[in-house]
């Protein structure tokens, strides 16, 4: 058998973080077994359907490296109004993989169902329905459909008036859904709603077009958060109607917030879209969510894996049943080590759209700017945890800066006299020194710390207020090197004078 699984995302916002993290088990899934990954667009929601969030959805899948074998053709997509439909568009033989556009066979499975019996025809008003869910209320009661119309004379239903199809849930016994991960879960029909499967607008439900789907695109195994378990039951009771098989199930777990509740906004970032603007190399939250719910094997600590080792040692056994926690802290921490083990031309890359973005670099880059970028790399590298870190840290080494503080030019138990000296001198020995790299300034400025009666941390301290304006900064000669000695300069003196200022007038 070849394993055959699918992502189904529908096109009413972008998916969920923690929805992404059972997409990344069902493609290591199918990528370790060899078999297929699917990607089926869910569009019959058409109240809260937002047809622009399809290109967020692809390009997400595309950004992290989950790449799809079938989907929406090129012509599917169009369809769905995607501009650049040639990018994501890959077709197969089981298509359309647009829902919309595969409602006649909804149409004709629920009439199937119907003359099997196992549905039925039901014209109860929005008006009925709300009445009967009030007293159900009232009575305490769990809401569910009455089965007014389940038991009508044939005829009483006309095809022609405005009317749902719903399913004729068994009365009595018991329906058992088979889990890989859960176990056999077992539930009482008497509790299972006779849900509407066509609504009188034609479209299907989800329960009914998802196992539609799943069966005609022979669907081997279903991955899945285990918060639709409640609802199983409903798509088990379809297949057995229909005399189908049913795909191997595995409810995973759901991810949470450091807090123990359900992972929201009031966590922080929850799209793809979001973790991407925030820095986050695609590599690193692959890894990171791999190991939301799923571990490599007892007693092992490693937890920075290739993509290839995550392929090679997923193993839908090793899932665990508890919820999985969202810690973006531990994010932050792997990110930071998949930004340390770029070399530095290719940091250099995925560092350029966020210098851009904040107008500290055009497009395309200038041959020199970028050689100037590329100096400043190794200077951030071992201190970024997110991309976006870079732009705070380097800011002033790309454009001018205003003089500081002055109360930040006063060193560590210095005073305002013996702080602007030694900025002068500092300026001094900064202009003479030869060359005017790191490893000269450095050896220099120490010797000055030390004819000043000064530690190495109360000079350097006041000089990087100078020279960059804040108090974090990359390594100071370094930074030093990249500014050159002429912009150096100018910001000393410039330090100077404000600090010369702020002590003729009593302001410090």
């Amino acid at each position: 058998m070849t394993v055959r699984v699918r992502f189904a995302p529908s096109p009413t916002g972008e998916p969920h973080i923690g929805n992404v993290r059972t997409v990344v088990f069902n493609w290591l899934f199918a990528r370790q077994m060899g078999g297929q990954f699917v990607l089926r667009i869910e569009d019959t929601d058409r109240t809260r359907y937002q047809p622009e969030t399809i290109v967020s959805i692809l390009e997400g899948l595309r950004w992290l490296g989950l790449d799809w074998d079938e989907g929406p053709s090129v012509e599917e997509l169009r369809e769905s109004g995607v501009a650049c439909a040639e990018q994501y568009g890959v077709g197969g033989p089981y298509g359309p993989y647009v829902q919309s556009e595969r409602l006649p066979i909804y149409r004709q499975v629920a009439e199937e169902l119907l003359e099997r019996g196992h549905a039925y025809r039901c014209n109860c008003t929005p008006e009925r329905l709300e009445a009967m869910r009030q007293e159900q209320m009232a009575r305490g009661e769990p809401s569910m459909y009455d089965r007014h119309c389940r038991d009508l004379p044939a005829g009483a239903v006309s095809p022609d008036e405005p009317h749902v199809l719903r399913l004729k849930v068994p009365l009595a016994g018991q329906t058992v859904v088979h889990d890989l991960i859960k176990g056999d879960m077992v539930f009482d029909n008497s509790v299972v709603d006779d849900q509407v499967l066509l609504k009188s607008d034609g479209f299907p439900t989800y329960h009914l077009a998802v196992v539609v789907d799943d069966h005609f695109m022979q669907i081997t195994h279903v991955l899945r958060g285990d918060d639709w378990i409640p609802s199983e039951p409903k798509r088990v009771l379809i297949y057995d109607a229909m005399g189908w098989d049913i795909p191997v199930y595995a409810h995973v777990p759901l991810v949470l917030g450091s807090d123990g509740k359900k992972l929201g906004k009031r966590h922080g970032a929850t799209s793809v879209t979001e973790f991407r603007r925030q820095g986050f190399l695609p590599e690193a939250l692959l890894n990171f969510l791999a190991l939301l719910g799923w571990s490599p094997g007892e007693g092992e600590e490693q937890e920075v894996f290739s993509r290839a080792d995550l392929i090679a040692r997923f193993e839908l056994e090793r899932i665990n049943r508890a919820p999985a926690s969202f810690s973006y802290d531990k994010l932050d921490w792997m990110n930071g080590v998949y930004i340390r083990d770029l070399s530095e031309a290719e940091l250099l890359d995925r560092l350029l759209p966020y210098w851009q973005e904040a107008g500290l670099a055009p497009e395309p880059v200038p041959a020199e700017l970028r050689e100037t970028l590329r100096q400043i790399v190794p200077l951030v590298q071992e201190r970024l945890k997110r991309l976006t870190e870079v732009v705070p840290l380097t800011e002033f080494m790309l454009r001018d800066i205003e003089a500081p503080p002055v109360q930040e030019l006063i060193g560590r138990k210095m005073t305002p006299s013996s702080s602007l000296g030694a900025l002068q001198r500092a300026r001094d020995v900064l202009a003479l020194t030869e060359p005017f790299d790191a490893e000269a300034m450095e050896l220099a400025m120490r010797a000055l710390a030390d004819e000043l009666g000064l530690s190495a941390s109360q000079l350097f301290g006041i000089v990087r207020w100078a020279v960059t304006g804040q108090k974090v900064a990359p390594p100071l000669f370094g930074s030093l090197t990249v500014l050159g000695r002429d912009r150096a300069l100018v910001r000393l003196d410039r330090a100077s004078a404000a600090l010369a200022a702020a002590i003729a007038s009593g302001a410090v």
